[in-house]
């Protein structure tokens, strides 16, 4: 503990009472009459620097905050917000400083991006950034994207494939399998009532099995995918979806982003890295071409998901939208509407389609990576959605 003991307090608990508060209300004339001193000192400077003057940027210019516009003083500010907290709370912090401070274009200084704490949140913002980047900014620009996504590649990838090969093994069961793709399991429970005492065995009458489905493409899965800005967040989680969905074999997986144009990025899929820098965060929305593009795309619609990502605020066609909606569904396409992918839940979003899409059997809701294996699987499997 450091800091001022003050007179009269009652020992040792009231103090650190005192200096909890102190920390808490963040400024001298707070009552507490505790002054803090060493590292205590130092972590209120660094809160301070963002939060004392209580503001985002007024519109006169004035900023609120103490890390001004310059970068030697936001360099120092990463390196002690580094030093005194936790990452998860650095995260915040540095969120809220490019969003209340404008320090955006400092991130366009490759010194910045060394100094910074890599999540999904500063990823979102560099990719609405990439275009105006200098090159020497862009080769750390894409180490520090990549280190998120190897992150999340490593938190996400192994249960994704492990859910997805169970939902297409079991939506590819045959009744007369081989003996390597019997289903043991389900056989035995399938024939309990063929069991004989005497000898202690089930009698299969009836052979359940698994569909060989890594040895050919049982699926389809389209991600459309809205990079308007308010979607940063779940460009960056499907994106690495899309990857890991890409590398199994028996899911034939399209992504494709839009804003008013539509974007192809299949070809890339074999590295989120590149569909991430294929994308351009920001400008306006056209949900009906995008679904325009998708439709058309499709084949087999009967084993054919379609995943559309988007907060609904449509600028195209609203009528033509929710029919391409019902058509594909009638065609036999799995339609899922996700909101947003991410862990902070659903942004503001259009509630008039939202409630017309559930009107079509097609409900939207805001969906968490850790969800996602389960919608997916769901859907390959026609099911009823784990909708939270």
């Amino acid at each position: 503990m450091t800091g001022t003991v003050i007179p009269g307090a009652n020992g040792p608990a009231e103090t650190e009472r005192l200096r909890r508060w102190r920390m808490v209300l963040g400024g001298d004339g707070d009552g507490t009459g505790y002054a803090l001193s060493g590292r205590d000192a130092a972590m209120d400077a660094a809160l301070g620097a963002l939060y004392a003057s209580g503001g985002p940027r007024k519109s006169t210019g004035e900023r609120g905050g103490g890390l001004g516009g310059s970068a030697p003083n936001v360099a120092r500010w990463l390196g002690d917000i580094r030093t005194y907290f936790p990452s998860s709370v650095i995260q915040v912090m540095q969120r809220d400083a490019i969003e209340r401070l404008g320090l955006s274009a400092l991130l366009l200084e490759p010194e910045m991006l060394q100094a910074v704490e890599p999540d999904v949140h500063l990823v979102g913002t560099l990719l609405s950034l990439h275009h105006a980047m200098p090159e020497t900014t862009r080769t750390t620009a894409r180490a520090v994207v990549r280190k998120v996504v190897e992150q999340l590649e490593k938190r996400l990838a192994t249960r994704t494939r492990a859910t997805l090969t169970g939902a297409l093994d079991r939506s590819a069961r045959i009744g007369r399998p081989r003996h390597a793709d019997i289903d043991w399991d389900r056989t035995i429970r399938a024939n309990l009532k063929n069991y004989l005492p005497e000898y202690r065995t089930v009698v299969p009458e009836r052979l359940i099995g698994y569909g060989r489905a890594a040895r050919s493409v049982k699926k389809e899965v389209i991600l459309c995918i809205d990079q308007s800005g308010s979607m940063a967040a779940s460009v960056v989680y499907a994106s690495v979806f899309g990857a890991v969905l890409a590398s199994m074999r028996a899911i034939a997986t399209r992504l494709v982003v839009f804003d008013t144009a539509v974007v192809d990025l299949t070809d890339q899929l074999d590295d989120p890295v590149d569909v991430l820098f294929g994308t351009q965060l920001g400008g306006g929305t056209d949900i009906n071409r995008a679904l325009a593009y998708c439709q058309s795309k499709i084949t087999r619609p009967a084993d054919t998901v379609v995943v559309l990502i988007s907060d609904l605020y449509e600028g195209g066609i609203r009528n033509e939208m929710l029919g391409r909606v019902a058509a594909m569904k009638a065609a036999g396409v799995e339609f899922v509407t996700l909101l947003a992918l991410s862990d902070e839940g659903a942004p503001a979003y259009d509630r008039e389609h939202a409630a017309a899409l559930a009107a079509l059997g097609a409900p939207a809701f805001a969906c968490t990576p850790d969800l996602f294996p389960e919608v997916m699987a769901a859907a390959l499997e026609k099911r009823p959605l784990p909708v939270p």
